[in-house]
């Protein structure tokens, strides 16, 4: 529900401002604000959790979830619309990462990397198949249906989180508010410039402004964390060396592969002349890679380890953008989606190998910290790839202008290469892990 309702709307923009009688242009302010609210409050959620209880935090957010998604499609003006879809950014934020957390508490270390592989593939599906089923359900039903179709996931999920879902408080600390004043001032700020990037026009003194401020935030929040007694997030997952590998390489590989989605539909609709229709169907093998890749996971983890897995698979990652530079508008279609089906299986292999490795050395009493650290940055990766995907491909569009005002295609390779670049130096942190590191989830027996 969360991770759709982030990519769904956007092809239901022009029918949405119809019905609120705006331009199609200010509806982003939907989108921002979900996101703002998004990064606010993540940070909260492992506290809430601690305080209240898995369950009674789970369930509660996946109700308001569920009736922020209802006030949604009875929006009858803008502002009434982002209201509501700061109360679902709020929900947002109290699902995915305190159901990361209950999982990983659930789970034993030998399941993990089943049990992180079923979780991680909807967030590499979403992106892919928001816009098209976006574009499908506006067409046939109308943009209300976009947000009802919440209603039964939403209702049967919170009977599901009453059954299964522990509810025993994890502790009673202190709530820090300066933590998070700070670390929602910097998230927020850093999210907002991320969003501002993305935008056409390009406006680049207010995204250095605020991604300057946001990042003078979250330094300060940092130093905050590390030096109150009962701090909002707790830092200490990091002093584990396979935890902190994994935020380092994983912030850099999400980065990487949270550009593909935007570049792609634009590579295929600016730079090739394609129709959106052709553009969603060809980023259908995208994700099919994506979702046949989850049965070989556990295997090759086992057979050959962490380490030597990432390393590997992380070159092929790296081997999907140079790939795409290649493309052509009269590469035949088939040729294509063999192209996105590969590096839908690399960068699946790899979203959930980081994804698992992160918490193989995680105690459980700091699995609640480890869990809101690692989703605070997994969402800050996905605005920073999308920013940063696009600040390359306008710089590479002032070196290489299209006639008129389209996008060269030799922009587009540029800016693709710059995230193979970003996506292989998400690799140098793994050279020095030694080969076994991990073993006790991976079930790899180095010799």
């Amino acid at each position: 529900m969360e991770l759709l309702d982030s990519t769904v709307m956007t092809t239901a923009l022009p029918q949405m401002a119809q019905s609120f009688g705006t331009a199609p242009v200010h509806l982003s302010i939907g989108v921002s604000a979900y996101l703002l609210a998004l990064a606010v409050f993540i940070p909260i959620s492992g506290w809430l959790a601690d305080r209240f209880g898995p369950r009674q935090v789970f369930g509660g957010a996946i109700l308001l979830f569920t009736l922020a998604s209802v006030l949604c499609s009875l929006s009858t003006s803008l502002w009434f619309f982002t209201f509501a879809r700061v109360l679902q950014g709020l929900g947002g934020a109290m699902m995915v990462p305190v159901g990361r957390m209950v999982v990983l508490r659930a789970t034993p270390k030998d399941k993990l990397v089943t049990a992180i592989a079923t979780l991680t593939w909807p967030a590499l599906g979403a992106p892919v198949l928001g816009p098209p089923l976006g574009a499908l359900i506006t067409t046939h039903w109308g943009w209300h249906w976009i947000f009802l179709l919440n209603v039964p996931f939403g209702l049967l999920g919170f009977v599901l989180t009453l059954r299964l879902v522990d509810g025993a408080p994890g502790g009673r600390r202190g709530f820090d508010t300066v933590g998070f004043i700070l670390s929602g001032v910097g998230c927020s700020a850093l999210m907002y410039a991320c969003n501002l990037a993305a935008q056409t026009p390009f406006m680049a003194s207010a995204v250095l402004l605020w991604g300057l401020g946001g990042v003078g935030a979250l330094w300060l929040a940092v130093r905050h964390l590390r030096r109150t007694p009962h701090p909002l997030v707790d830092l200490d997952a990091l002093r584990i060396p396979t935890f902190a590998v994994a935020m380092r390489g994983g912030l850099l590989f999400r980065m990487a592969i949270n550009s593909a989605p935007f570049l792609l539909p634009l590579l295929f609709q600016l730079g090739f002349g394609y129709s959106a229709t052709t553009s969603g169907t060809l980023l259908l093998a995208l994700f099919a890679g994506n979702l046949l890749m989850k049965p070989a996971t556990t295997p090759l983890m086992k057979a050959w380890g962490f380490r030597t897995v990432l390393l590997v698979n992380g070159v092929m990652v790296a081997l999907g953008f140079v790939l795409c530079m290649a493309l052509r508008p009269d590469t035949p279609y088939l040729v294509t989606m063999a192209v996105l089906f590969f590096t839908g299986l690399s960068r699946s292999m790899q979203f959930t190998g980081f994804s698992t490795f992160s918490f193989c050395d995680i105690p459980p009493e700091r699995m609640s910290g480890a869990s809101t650290l690692s989703s605070i940055l997994t969402q800050m990766s996905a605005g920073l790839g999308v920013a940063l995907g696009a600040v390359m491909l306008r710089a590479a569009s002032v070196w290489f202008p299209a006639a008129g005002h389209g996008v060269s295609v030799t922009a587009f390779r540029l800016a693709f290469l710059g995230m193979a670049l970003i996506s292989a130096a998400g690799l140098l942190d793994l050279l020095p892990l030694p080969r076994n590191a991990g073993a006790a989830v991976s079930g790899h027996q180095a010799a």
